[in-house]
Order: C-alpha cells, then structure tokens, then sequence
C-alpha cells in the first residue's frame, strides 16, 4: 500500500484494514515515538535547529509530491526510487540542495524506524555522478572588504535609517557575525568598555546548545566608521532600553518592536552596495563575515585570531579566506620581474 503523505508528515506503512496506532508524530528530524508530555515534545522539536527542521519539511514534501505524480511509494522507499529522484533534480537544483534533499529523505526513515536507502550502492554512484557532472565548487557572494564597507556606509541615508543600518553592517563586519547572530542581539548582550564592545553572543549556527561565548569589538580609529561608536549612537538615537537591538523602521520613521530578519540584512548590504557603485548581486549577508576573515588575512592577522573572531571551529574554512586574501600579497607571479 502507498504510503500517504500530508502536510509532511509521515505516516506508518500500514495494511489495508489495519488500524494506525495513536502516537505522537513530532516535526521531521525527530524521533517518532508515543510521548509522554508537552513538555517532551517540544524538547524534541528542540533537538535541530528550526532553520534545518523547515529545510526537511519543504524537501520532504517535495520529495512526496514526487512520488505521488510517478505512483511509487515514499515511506518506504526503495533505493531505485531514490535514486531516480535524485537524478531528476540535477536536471534544476545545486548538488547541496540535492544533497539536503537526501538528508531529509534519510530521517524521515530514520524517524518511522526503517531503514534508509539513502546508503545504497546505487544512490551513492547516483549522487557521485551528479557531483561529478555538476561540480562541487559552491557559488559564493563576493565578501565586503574593508573599502566596500567605507563606501557603503558613505551610502546611507540620513536620518534614523542611516543610523541603524550603518550600526547594523559596520558592528556585522567588526564581529564576523552570521546574519542570524545580529539580528538576534539584544541590547542586553552588548557591553561598553574603555577598550570596546564586548559582544555576549548567546547563540548561534553552531551553538544551538546556547553554551554563549564572548566577542570584542575594537574601537575603530576613524569615527565615522568606528563601529563602537555607530552602535553607541543608534542605541541612543533609537531610545532602545531593553530587548532588540536591531528593529524595523516604517515609512514614517518610528521604531517598531519587531527585530530585524536575517533577509533584512542581505536587502539593506544590497541596497548600499548599489548605491555605493557596486554589483548588488554580487553581495548577501554573508557578506560582512567573508569579508571580515578576507580583510583580516590581506592585512596578516593569524589564522588564531580570525578563528577566534568569526568562531570557526575548521582551521580549513578560514585558509580558505586566507589564500584567497594572499592571492595577490603572497603571489609568486609578482616575482618574476615581468
């Protein structure tokens, strides 16, 4: 019997007349069991990040519509099954949006008990062919680099806007963040020294534990760029005594108490770089942090403290940055005398 798919959850493969046992289905990428509490729910639901949750729920769906329209079934599915799917999405999608879509195939079985086909021969070969047709290189947006951020902020607007967005990307440059990262500060994670800010980043991608760590954010030696004093200004021209440090501003200039999204933070760094002469399409929120680890490296800083900087836990993302920061400083092409 097809296994029937709704609303992306996944249910027992059940014989004609069987009746389906009450249980508790939890959100995919959980584990699918009677549960005894709320309280245990949501704790489950706790165990992934919400950003990766909603990830498997779309592919999975994806994933069922799929099925439903070549009439095989998905839960449980045979490597073939699997195999083909994927092969028909190399046709629209990167080898990491195949390679997520797979995931969520893998826990969805994994939730139901069953064993994935995702670890078959002939999905593997499948998947391999696909990397080696398509490439593995990712497509990444340029980083801002020191010189784009001066020009950007030069960009602005006048007024509050101005304030907050030149706050927003010189303190995300400055302290390497990820767009979740700041746009989930709250004033009350912000510290003013003599030396500086300290950042208490209590969160992040690769915190979901909330085990916090510390950031220091350096006075800069020009005002106007100096992102201490920019976020200073905006938290005082802003009225902000509590909760959200970056907020929506509407049409008439008011504070609003909603934070700022991540997407806010990729739309405002497009909006400057246009503005400031650049290619917008070439920039995204992630931006400020490459930019951050490639300047760092073109003026020499050590791998130790870009690492402590931007929280990367593999020395071999942050030589990536490196080399491509000492393409031109460290080229032996320079050398040749040409």
């Amino acid at each position: 019997m097809q296994a029937e798919c709704v609303g992306g959850t996944m249910p027992n493969n059940l014989e004609p007349g069987d009746r389906q046992p009450e249980r508790s289905l939890t959100t995919l990428g959980a584990d699918l069991v009677p549960l005894p509490s709320q309280q245990v729910q949501e704790f489950i639901r706790a165990s992934k990040a919400e950003n990766t949750l909603r990830g498997y729920q779309s592919d999975w769906r994806n994933y069922c519509m799929w099925c439903e329209l070549h009439s095989v079934q998905p839960l449980p599915a045979t490597p073939e099954t699997v195999a083909s799917y994927i092969a028909e999405c190399a046709y629209r999608l990167k080898v990491g949006s195949i390679q997520r879509r797979l995931n969520a195939i893998a826990e969805g079985h994994k939730a139901m008990a069953l064993e994935s086909p995702t670890h078959h021969a002939i999905v593997r070969n499948t998947m391999k062919g696909i990397r080696r047709t398509l490439g593995t290189a990712p497509v990444q947006k340029a980083p801002a680099l020191t010189e784009d951020i001066r020009t950007m902020v030069d960009a602005t607007d006048a007024g509050l806007i101005g304030v907050r967005d030149r706050a927003l990307i010189l303190l995300g440059f400055a302290g390497a963040f990820r767009r979740s990262e700041l746009v989930g500060l709250n004033l009350e994670d912000c510290a003013f020294g003599k030396d500086g800010l300290t950042i208490t980043l209590r969160r992040s991608k690769v915190d979901q534990e909330g085990v916090g760590r510390k950031i220091g954010i350096p006075y800069g030696s020009n005002p106007e760029t100096c992102p201490v004093r920019n976020v200073q200004a905006w938290i005082e021209s802003a009225g902000i005594t509590s909760s959200s440090l970056f907020r929506s501003i509407n049409r008439h200039g008011q504070i609003q108490q909603r934070r700022l999204a991540g997407l806010d933070v990729a739309r405002i760094l497009k909006k400057l770089a246009e503005r400031a002469g650049l290619d917008a399409a070439k920039y995204a929120g992630h931006s400020l942090r490459a930019g951050h680890a490639t300047s760092a490296a073109i003026a020499g800083a050590s791998e130790r403290s870009i690492m402590n900087q931007t929280g990367h836990r593999s020395v071999q993302m942050v030589r990536r940055y490196i080399r491509e920061g000492s393409l031109f400083r460290e080229n032996s092409g320079g050398k040749l005398g040409l």
